[in-house]
Formats: C-alpha cells, structure tokens, sequence
C-alpha cells in the first residue's frame, strides 16, 4: 500500500492563489498516476491531494514513492 499527502497544501494553496493551485494539484495528480501505473499501481482513493494505491509487493511500492519523489525533486 502507498498513501501519498502534499505536505502544506493549505499553505500553498494560500501562496499561489486557488487558480493556479488547481493547476498545480492536477499536474501532481497526473504524475501521481503514472508513476503508479509504471509499477502496476492500482488507485483505491483519492481525496483533495491524497492518494491511496496499492501495488503486488512492498517493493513495487517503495519503488514507486522514490520514482515519484525523484520525479518531484527534479520538476517533471
């Protein structure tokens, strides 16, 4: 199982106003989903920010959270 939270997105969403926060939310949604979907991620829920996969191993799923932080880390 994966859990994933933007940390501050309150905060956030106060700095960069609600238009482009939305903006924002939906291009980490996307990355998100295809990082997951790269290790066969299987999306249970989702809420606001938070997502809620689960995968076939612990491995994939730890892959998968360092695939997206890199990915974060790196602005694609």
């Amino acid at each position: 199982m994966l859990f994933t939270d933007v940390e501050g997105s309150t905060r956030l969403l106060g700095e960069l106003g609600a238009a482009r926060y939305a903006e924002v939310l939906s291009e980490h949604q996307q990355l998100i989903r295809q990082t997951a979907a790269e290790f066969a991620g299987v999306e249970v829920d989702t809420q606001g920010d938070a997502f809620f996969f689960v995968f076939q191993s612990p491995r994939s799923a730890v892959a998968c959270a360092q695939a997206a932080a890199r990915a974060f880390s790196s602005g694609s």
